[in-house]
């Protein structure tokens, strides 16, 4: 049972249901106060004022409000790259993934699709546009069909191929300006201007799945690619006479994604990016349908994928096929291996939401009152999209 403190520091409150998803506490106004606020690459403790589903103010030392105990306060997640959670993907019940990851912290996120044919691809995309629209997620990511097929991991080898701009421009057209990120291999024919088509609509051209040379790979930036897809997977590696596609991007600004599962690279090296490419890094969960359900037979855009002791890969060939990470444990994973705490924290919030160009990932007054508590071991006590608690286990 919540203290009468607590019920005081509530203006207004209600049982409310946001679409549609799950029964939230929506908050008219309160006062989040003694908690360390984890922002602009330091911690301090302050306090947090959120009116209307807004921070409105915020401040150092310590107010009359709802105590949280000295726990701390991240914006909310922002995921650039996941495909599904909770037992379903964005294909077949994106209110279940949406609900799932929120619970985890991530309250801003993309819908990654894969590989699939032109005509099935715009389906999903004009079923998804509405959900972009409405907010539910941010935008549509396109992870496929314009990939290598010596990079391909786990998509369809026999549904990829190379980009051309009417199938690209059908694309954009059918999500009616919310497709937001589209990942390409550079080194295909046509895709110079379909990055340079991509970049004109509006929307972010990230390099991945590829097996381009430095070269390749520094004329796809030079046409406007801005983001790295999952850096250092399906990509040709690095070696010291043909550096390839991972030098290009760590020696340019653009932002490069890492999945910081202990899985698809070694934690020491994704601390040792993030050192040397400070700032540009979005920590991604790259997540699939099992995440959160265990072990066992999935399929990711048709293909046979098998879960065990928390890995996913494909059941015939044994490539690594997503994750089963969310961005608690992403965060978490990070701070092990040695990256300070807002640093980890600016790679799951400001720096991908930069990368997209949302207002998203900060606790900025005038900011929608997106945020995550987090216990001393950054365990999510609490969770709260847009005004609204998700879940608040420190009031329990």
């Amino acid at each position: 049972m919540r203290s009468t403190a607590v019920q005081s520091l509530v203006v207004s409150a209600r049982t409310d249901v946001i679409g549609s998803l799950w029964p939230v506490r929506t908050l008219i106004g309160v006062m989040l106060t003694n908690a360390r606020l984890i922002g602009d690459g330091e911690v301090r403790v302050g306090w947090l004022e959120i009116e209307d589903g807004q921070v409105v103010a915020s401040g150092d030392g310590m107010q009359d409000g709802l105590d949280l105990g000295g726990r701390y306060v991240a914006p909310g997640f922002v995921d650039m790259h996941v495909h599904g959670g909770g037992g379903a993907a964005f294909t077949d019940n994106p209110n279940t993934v949406v609900e799932f990851h929120r619970r985890h912290g991530t309250t801003t996120c993309l819908a990654s699709l894969v590989t699939a044919s032109i005509s099935e691809l715009v389906g999903q995309v004009v079923a998804l546009a509405p959900l972009v629209e409405s907010g539910l997620v941010a935008g549509v990511h396109l992870e496929g069909p314009f990939l290598a097929a010596a990079r391909r991991g786990a998509h369809d080898p026999d549904l990829l191929r190379a980009p051309d701009t009417a199938s690209v421009a059908a694309l954009l057209d059918a999500g009616r300006g919310t497709v937001r990120m589209v990942t390409i291999a550079p080194e295909l024919p046509g895709a110079l201007d379909a990055i340079a088509l991509i970049v004109d609509r509006g929307a972010v051209a990230a390099i991945g799945h590829t097996d381009a040379t430095y070269d390749e790979a520094c004329a796809g930036l030079a046409a406007g690619a801005t983001v790295g897809t999952h850096l250092f997977n399906a990509m040709r590696p690095l070696h010291h006479r043909e550096p390839g596609v991972i030098l290009s991007l760590l020696e340019s600004d653009v932002t490069c994604e890492l999945v910081v599962d202990n899985v698809h690279i070694h934690p020491a090296l994704a601390a040792g990016v993030m050192r040397v490419a400070a700032g540009r890094i979005a920590l991604i969960t790259d997540a699939i349908a099992a995440a959160g359900v265990g072990d066992g037979a999935y399929l990711l855009g048709g293909l046979d994928v098998t879960v065990n002791d928390g890995v996913a890969r494909l059941t015939y060939g044994g490539s690594i096929a997503g994750s089963t990470l969310t961005q608690d444990v992403a965060l978490r994973n990070a701070v092990s291996a040695g990256v300070p705490l807002p640093d980890a924290v600016a790679a799951l919030t400001v720096v991908p939401a930069r990368a997209l160009g949302l207002p998203a990932g900060t606790l900025e007054p005038g900011r929608r009152a997106d945020l995550v508590v987090l216990s001393e071991g950054l365990q999510v006590d609490g969770v709260m999209a847009g005004g609204s608690w998700i879940a608040q286990e420190f009031l329990v």
